[in-house]
């Protein structure tokens, strides 16, 4: 085995690569995942719309309010609580990455609960992002087959915050598959 001199060349031909540390991109990713996923929370937990309908009936029946919660669809508190989870997630494991960061040789046993982890937590994002998305899709579209009609057309509110929620949501599951990305990557550059 050929020893380093200091130009960064070994003794025996090759080029020696430089360390990468990546943990400050795990890091930085980290905080992305916990705005992304705190965000797309708050505006699930916001999308609320009541709207009255005219019956056609005699007063006092002539007028009746239906609300649009996200409480009354179970993919949609599906999507809560792996947000709840991801946000949970997300804030342990930054400080898990302040760990790496800080100390001076990084632990590879780190790297591998984080990459096992983080694609558990791809996998609980990605269903619970597709769940809500396909009622998401049904409250646009309905389904003339089943009979379900849409809702979109009289709930504009309730939508959007519904599908602004499954978007950032699924860019929060994007985000989780770079960390699983960069923590594989990084331990493959520890094992060669």
């Amino acid at each position: 085995m050929g020893t380093t001199t200091e130009s960064g060349a070994s003794t025996d031909g090759k080029q020696a690569s430089p360390p990468t540390n990546l943990f400050r991109v795990d890091f930085a990713l980290r905080l992305l995942l916990l705005a992304l996923s705190v965000s797309a929370l708050v505006v699930l937990v916001t999308s609320k719309q009541s709207r009255d309908f005219q019956t056609g009936l005699p007063p006092p029946f002539a007028v009746i309010s239906r609300d649009a919660k996200f409480q009354q669809v179970p993919a949609f508190i599906y999507l809560l609580a792996a947000l709840c989870v991801a946000s949970l997630y997300s804030f342990v494991t930054i400080f898990a990455s302040l760990f790496a960061i800080s100390s001076t040789s990084s632990s590879t046993r780190i790297l591998f609960f984080l990459i096992l982890f983080d694609a558990l937590m791809v996998g609980v994002m990605a269903s619970a992002t597709g769940s809500a998305g396909s009622m998401a899709y049904l409250g646009i579209r309905g389904n003339s087959h089943a009979n379900w009609d849409k809702i979109c057309n009289r709930y504009h509110k309730f939508c959007r915050h519904v599908g602004s929620s499954v978007i950032v949501s699924c860019v929060a599951a994007i985000v989780l598959v770079l960390l699983v990305v960069l923590s594989s990557y990084s331990l493959y550059r520890r094992s060669v």
